[in-house]
């Protein structure tokens, strides 16, 4: 069984066992959190869809980790300026590993 579930703006498809790296949290390593924001769940036949959430579902997931994505370049230049400018940014992220799926009803 997968749910489809929300968190900082995206969409994630989630299995009991996945480990992804979501928007920050406030969790600490170590933490079980509960993410309300799903979507759909099911398999197959079975799979049911929120309008737009389905009421009484949950994923319950341990927080592994606190990190910082890897670092990307943002550099702008201007031609014939003499005008560049270059910056690094590196994101922060929430490391989980779903635990386990339970459904509810579709609102």
């Amino acid at each position: 069984m997968y749910a489809v579930i929300q968190t900082g703006g995206k969409q994630y498809k989630v299995t009991s066992g996945d480990v992804l790296r979501v928007e920050k949290l406030e969790a600490e390593a170590g933490k079980t959190i509960q993410l309300g924001e799903v979507i759909a769940i099911g398999e197959g036949a079975s799979l049911t869809f929120g309008n737009p959430l389905i009421k009484g579902a949950v994923v319950s997931a341990e927080v592994v980790a606190q990190e910082k994505n890897e670092k990307i370049i943002v550099f702008k230049k201007r031609r014939r300026q003499n005008s560049r400018r270059k910056n690094g940014h590196r994101q922060n992220v929430t490391v989980l590993k779903i635990t386990g799926i339970t459904g509810g009803k579709a609102a």
